[in-house]
């Protein structure tokens, strides 16, 4: 084809969309348009090395400046889209431009969820981090001897935490659930996670029901709990998840739940309109599945711009994530949801450990601590669609290369089940 392409939402997803569209051949008009006024660039550093300045932003760019033009693709940075017209085929821009595509992808990310102003998080002091603004602000008041409150313990807080107790300040987690990951990992991986943050000197409070975070003149002062304790702060960060941003789609009537809806092909339900990235949800093993990784994000993004092309494939990925904290490198294969149990295999290093979980016999994921081993070994048998015996997994003496050859039968068996609860 050779009508022009337009992709809404200039982060990962969409800078690999642009760069596969350009790989595969096309040579139409291409635009990429994004809210932020910087170049494409990474998200999963800014709450680790780059809030910590270990990283200068150059080294989060996606791609150099010169590399767009050299792709003839139109970057309009700084610029947001008013509506869309999926009968016109039109964008209006919010600067009064309106552009005609020949076909759309949306890939417009994801936004942090907010406490409310009713319980103080409007209040100066009080921050997400999402985008590189974010982490500028942030990033000069973490300083040794203040106060930090965390809220939420889930992977973005922890690595928040793990950061401003590096840089020396007093750091309090505060978790409403029963343990810190409880929507993502299972009591294992929460265990050594608590154990590593208690051993840097962070508290952890679970189960920990926060009423409203208190204030003087519209600063944050501290937290005050449902048991009546109060915590003196200087700032907080909010890690309670994120919410896709599916509004464009939404009104202009694509189909959206907890995201774009797409089919197997990224396509969504407007004609000539896909979707790639945090925002989209698409068929992942008989569930309904939205991805919030940099591998998503890529892999995904790549397979709608070659289904725009005309490629009839489904997509249909072996997920995996990761995060640093402190000296620790977790990195997942697979996705836990559904999982009936798992089992614990101890590392051959101090502090290295690994959790297999299991849906029945079949492997379905692993979080691996400092393991690079067992998570390359994971990850090669859950691409192959191969499962590993729970004693097997658990027996730190056992070899596992060998369940790298084909033995399909039980993860089959497990994959074809449906997949209950949510990641």
């Amino acid at each position: 084809m050779a009508g022009p392409i337009v992709i809404v939402g200039a982060g990962q997803a969409g800078a690999a969309l642009a760069a596969k569209l350009r790989a595969l051949g096309y040579t139409g008009p291409l635009t990429l348009i994004g809210e932020e006024p910087v170049l494409p660039y990474q998200r999963p550093p800014l709450s680790k090395k780059y809030v910590s300045r270990e990283l200068e932003f150059d080294r989060l760019l996606v791609r150099p400046a010169n590399w767009y033009a050299e792709q003839q693709i139109d970057l309009r940075l700084d610029c947001a889209v008013a509506a869309l017209n999926p009968a016109e085929k039109t964008l209006a821009l919010r600067n009064g431009t309106v552009l005609r595509y020949a076909k759309l992808a949306l890939t417009t990310g994801a936004r942090p969820r907010r406490l409310p102003s009713e319980i103080g998080g409007d209040l100066a002091g009080v921050f997400t981090i999402r985008g590189v603004a974010d982490a500028d602000v942030v990033a000069p008041l973490l300083q040794p001897g203040r106060r930090m409150l965390v809220i939420g313990g889930g992977y973005i807080g922890l690595e928040a935490a793990a950061v401003a107790r590096t840089k020396g300040m007093e750091v309090t987690i505060i978790e409403v659930a029963e343990r810190i990951l409880q929507r993502v990992a299972a009591p294992p991986t929460a265990d050594y996670f608590r154990a590593l943050h208690r051993k840097h000197g962070v508290t952890v409070l679970e189960s920990t029901a926060l009423v409203r975070l208190t204030g003087d003149t519209g600063r944050l002062t501290g937290v005050a709990l449902k048991d009546g304790t109060h915590l003196p702060a200087d700032l907080a960060v909010v890690g309670i998840g994120v919410l896709p941003n599916d509004d464009l789609a939404r009104t202009a009537g694509v189909a959206v739940d907890s995201g774009i809806v797409v089919d197997g092909q990224c396509r969504t339900s407007a004609p000539d309109i896909y979707a790639a990235g945090d925002c989209a949800r698409f068929p992942w093993r008989g569930e309904p599945t939205r991805l919030e990784s940099v591998q998503n994000a890529i892999d995904q993004a790549e397979h709608a711009a070659a289904a725009m092309l005309g490629e009839q494939r489904d997509y249909n990925p072996v997920p995996w994530f990761w995060s640093d904290q402190y000296d620790v490198k977790l990195q997942i294969a697979g996705l836990n949801r559904g999982y009936s149990d798992c089992v614990l295999r101890p590392g051959k290093r101090a502090g290295s450990a690994s959790v297999w979980y299991y849906r029945d016999e079949a492997l379905i994921a692993v979080d691996a601590m400092n393991d690079a081993l067992s998570y390359g070994i994971a990850k090669k048998v859950l691409e192959g669609r191969r499962s590993i015996p729970k004693a097997t997994a658990a027996d730190p003496a056992a070899d596992l290369k060998p369940f790298l050859t084909p033995a399909p039968a039980a993860w089959e068996r497990a994959s074809s089940m449906r997949i209950e609860g949510d990641r």
